[in-house]
């Protein structure tokens, strides 16, 4: 199976280098029409121009493909506003975003000041939150959409110096899945990269050979088939160095301790409480406090019972 995007419009954020410009390439080279937005600033953010987009368009028409390059800034409203325009009047439709816009400003907790914290969670979620709601409508008119969003292994798991970074990634993983709910019913399909790759921003946390390992575009194939006709919904995909995994969130089966628990109960049960031996998916929130299947009906007439004032 081929997977082609033939008649799809594609926009991917930050895709002037590293990550966006690999995806931006195999979009295009598999037939989507595809909008390059880039601010051309620095690893942290400061300065901009559309310079970089402007190359990636260069090398996808020179390849024979189409697209229009955006240096708008996807925190901005007007910005946004404006590729969101800009797409719909170059191709007339939006089937595809991939949100990958990022900077970086680490540093250890106790020497972050809270601008960079701001800055960082600003880029990374308002900079996602902004072009999905701005898309959001038109793919439910259309009854199609695929929206990518860039987590990262800081965000599952955690990083020195890099707390801005990972409260930020975790923070769109939240967004994904109450977005993959929402968007069910208008065939929206939304899902989440998790990347290893060698770009600018790991450059210098990175031997030579490692960089060369993790090329951006040995990630790209990941976020292609998250973006595809068949695609799952609500996956955390990780890619890097060829190497596909896929993560989620999981919980144990727990302990019903009843209300007269005490922190000395918890602590006291707490080997049953932690065995991930027992571990399950949760669907949506507030899953892990229903019932078990089998005991849904008693529930239900216990607490009628208790409404009536039987018990």
């Amino acid at each position: 199976m081929t997977i082609r995007f033939d008649g799809k419009v594609a926009i991917v954020t930050g895709a002037g280098g590293g990550l966006g410009r690999a995806h931006a390439l195999e979009f295009a080279q598999r037939g989507a029409k595809v909008v390059v937005n880039d601010l051309g600033g620095t690893v942290d953010g400061s300065g901009g121009s559309s310079e970089a987009a402007e190359k990636v368009v260069a090398e996808i028409t020179a390849a024979g493909g189409t697209a229009t390059a955006n240096g708008a800034s996807v925190t901005d409203d007007a910005g946004v506003a404006h590729l969101v325009k800009q797409t719909l009047d170059a191709f007339g439709r939006i089937d595809i975003l991939i949100a990958n816009a990022g900077i970086l400003r680490d540093k250890s907790f106790a020497k972050m000041e809270l601008k960079d914290f701001a800055a960082v969670m600003d880029v990374h979620v308002t900079g996602t939150v902004k072009p999905a709601k701005a898309v959001w409508q038109i793919m439910r008119d259309q009854q199609y959409g695929r929206i990518v969003v860039t987590t990262s292994s800081t965000g599952l798991y955690g990083n020195f110096g890099q707390a801005n970074y990972g409260a930020a990634k975790l923070a769109l993983v939240g967004l994904m899945h109450t977005l993959k709910i929402e968007g069910m019913k208008d065939n929206i399909k939304v899902n989440a990269i998790c990347p290893v790759a060698a770009t600018r921003m790991t450059e210098n946390l990175m031997p030579p050979q490692m960089l060369e390992m993790l090329k951006p575009e040995y990630v790209t194939p990941a976020v292609v088939f998250l973006a595809s006709e068949d695609a799952p919904t609500g996956v955390i995909l990780t890619a890097g160095a060829g190497v596909f995994s896929a993560a989620e969130m999981i919980e144990t089966g727990g302990i019903n301790l009843g209300h007269g628990a005490t922190a000395d109960t918890v602590a006291e049960n707490w080997p049953r409480i932690s065995d991930f031996s027992t571990a399950k998916r949760q669907r949506a929130g507030g899953e892990n406090l229903r019932p078990p299947p089998g005991k849904v009906k008693d529930s239900a007439r216990r607490a009628q019972r208790i409404r009536s004032g039987r018990r």
